[in-house]
């Protein structure tokens, strides 16, 4: 079972975890980390979530994303997610942290209540996707999508990407 540091609504830790279920059933603050990989043709890797998952099933999405652990920093974090889900190790040092969103979404039919703050990091990544081994519970697909298509597909709301509004304009003024 999976415990989760809940955090204040200014994203201080409480000094309680719970089980994962519990958080999103609660709909209690916690951390996630998103990661963003972005390759040196201006592409950037995102993965399509598994018809499975509790959570925006289905769709495309973030390059990788999770939960921030119980104890775990969220690079800590991070590195395990991107490890996990598209089995890459990487480095400390090759994350950039270009920002937090707070974020809140009431979902699958007003059952799962997610409130979170969501550390965002850039990866610069040139890898081919044959090389990526992805999580196949919770990873459907991988693709790297130039920068300029993703940009197109905000715009238009594209109707199976997970919106993440503040994320993207945190990417685009990033890159």
């Amino acid at each position: 079972m999976e415990l989760i540091d809940i955090l204040d609504e200014e994203g201080n830790k409480t000094g309680i975890s719970q089980a994962k279920k519990a958080v999103h059933l609660q709909g209690l603050w916690h951390r996630t980390a998103h990661i963003w990989l972005l390759n040196s043709k201006g592409e950037i890797l995102l993965q399509h979530r598994s018809a499975q998952m509790e959570n925006y099933p289905d769709m495309w999405d973030i390059s990788v994303a999770g939960h921030i652990s119980r104890g775990e920093s969220s690079l800590q974090g991070a590195l395990r997610e991107i490890k996990e889900e598209i089995g890459v190790d990487l480095d400390v040092s090759q994350l950039e942290l270009i920002g937090t969103t707070k974020h809140q979404a009431v979902l699958n039919k007003g059952t799962y209540f997610d409130n979170e703050f969501s550390d965002v990091y850039l990866v610069k990544l040139d890898l081919d996707i044959k090389n990526f081994t992805k999580q196949d519970e919770e990873v459907e697909a991988l693709q790297w999508l130039p920068i300029k298509e993703l940009k197109g597909w905000v715009q238009e709301n594209k109707a199976d990407l997970v919106s993440h509004v503040a994320e993207y304009l945190l990417l685009f003024k990033k890159i």
